[in-house]
C-alpha cells in the first residue's frame, strides 16, 4: 500500500536528491518534471509516469533523480520553474499541457522535452509535424486534432437539444489558444449555434467567468482543454453546478467529481506512455525523430446523476455509445 502523504510530500519537495544516494556505478539520470498543478492535484498522473519509468528500470535513489516542479496553479510561475530545470542541466524535461510546454520551449532549445498532454502541437508551434517533430520536442497529444471541438458541441446539442447559445471557457494565454478558439467558432457556425467566448487566465477568474455566462443566459459550456481548468477542476465543476450550466470537458477526471460529460483520451495512459519516450531519449534517441503519438482511443464518459440534477435526460442512443456511465 502506498503511503499517500509520503508520496505527495516527495512530489512537493524541490530540493536536489543527493547523488550519494544514487547508484555509484553507471549513469544517474536527472529527469525534470514540471506541471501547473499542485502535487496533490497531479498525484495520479505523476504516479502513472513514475511507475511506468520504474517498470522500465529507472529507480529514484539508484539510477534516477527526479527534479519535480509544480506551479501550484499559477501558470505565471512556469517560466521560472522551467529555467530552474535548465540550470540544473537535467537530461530530459517531462511536461503537461500547452502552457507548460511553451514555458519549457522558451527555456531551452537543446534539452529534450516530452509533452505529456499537448493540444494541437503543430498549430501551437511546438513541432514541425506529428510524424517528424524536428527540434527538441516530442511526446503525446491528447486529442485527434482541433476537429474534436465540433464533437464537443454535437454532444452538448444531443443532451441539451434546445441549446442555441453556448459558451467557450477559454484560457487565451498558452500557444495554440487562438487556433482552438477559431476551430470552436467555426464548428459552432456550422451547427447553427451562437458562441460566447469567456476568458479565464487563472483560478481567480473562474467565478466571474461563470457569473458572466449566467448573465448572458448561455445554455451550455465547452471547457477548453487547458491545465488551469484541469488542475482547478473541482472549482470548475462546482461552479457549473452552482450556475446550472451543462458542460462538456476533455477528461474523465471532471466527470468523476460531478461534471456532466467528457470526451477525450486517457491522461493516465498518456503519462505512462510519456515514460516510454523518456526512456528512448535517455537511451540516445533524438526527440525530433520520434513521432508524436495521438490518443489511440477517445472515451465518452457521462455522469447520469449530474444530468438528473440539471433536469436533463440523456438519450438512450448516447448512453449506449458511452464508454462509461456514472450513476
Amino acid at each position: 500500500m502506498i503511503d499517500r502523504r509520503r508520496f505527495v510530500g516527495a512530489l512537493a519537495a524541490t530540493a536536489v536528491v543527493p547523488f550519494s544516494r544514487a547508484q555509484s556505478a553507471g549513469k544517474v539520470y536527472r529527469i525534470g518534471y514540471i506541471q501547473t498543478a499542485t502535487p496533490e492535484e497531479q498525484l495520479h498522473l505523476t504516479k502513472a509516469f513514475e511507475d511506468a519509468l520504474r517498470e522500465l528500470g529507472y529507480v529514484e535513489g539508484r539510477n534516477a533523480v527526479f527534479e519535480r516542479r509544480f506551479a501550484l496553479g499559477k501558470q505565471e510561475r512556469l517560466p521560472e520553474l522551467a529555467a530552474e530545470l535548465v540550470r540544473l542541466n537535467v537530461d530530459v524535461i517531462m511536461t503537461g499541457g500547452n502552457p507548460v510546454i511553451g514555458a519549457a520551449k522558451q527555456a531551452t532549445s537543446t534539452i529534450p522535452i516530452v509533452m505529456g498532454a499537448s493540444r494541437d502541437p503543430v498549430g501551437a508551434g511546438f513541432i514541425g509535424s506529428l510524424a517528424r517533430p524536428g527540434g527538441n520536442i516530442t511526446g503525446l497529444t491528447n486529442d485527434t486534432g482541433l476537429e474534436i471541438v465540433g464533437k464537443y458541441l454535437e454532444l452538448l446539442k444531443e443532451v441539451v437539444p434546445n441549446a442555441s447559445r453556448v459558451a467557450l471557457l477559454l484560457n487565451p494565454i498558452p500557444p495554440g489558444a487562438v487556433n482552438y478558439r477559431k476551430a470552436t467558432e467555426s464548428a459552432a457556425k456550422s451547427l447553427g449555434v451562437s458562441l460566447q467566448v469567456v476568458e479565464a487566465r487563472g483560478r481567480d477568474d473562474f467565478e466571474g467567468a461563470f457569473a458572466m455566462m449566467a448573465r448572458e443566459r448561455v445554455d451550455a459550456v465547452v471547457v477548453q482543454s487547458d491545465p488551469i481548468f484541469f488542475t482547478g477542476r473541482k472549482q470548475v465543476v462546482d461552479l457549473a453546478t452552482k450556475y446550472r450550466l451543462p458542460a462538456v470537458f476533455h477528461a474523465r477526471e471532471f466527470v468523476e467529481i460531478g461534471g456532466l460529460m467528457s470526451y477525450g483520451g486517457s491522461l493516465d495512459y498518456q503519462f505512462r506512455r510519456a515514460a516510454v519516450y523518456v526512456d528512448k531519449i535517455l537511451k540516445g534517441a533524438k526527440p525530433g525523430d520520434l513521432a508524436v503519438e495521438q490518443s489511440a482511443k477517445i472515451d465518452l464518459v457521462i455522469n447520469r446523476k449530474t444530468a438528473r440534477t440539471f433536469g436533463l435526460t440523456i438519450p438512450r442512443e448516447l448512453l449506449l455509445r458511452a464508454d462509461q456511465v456514472i450513476e
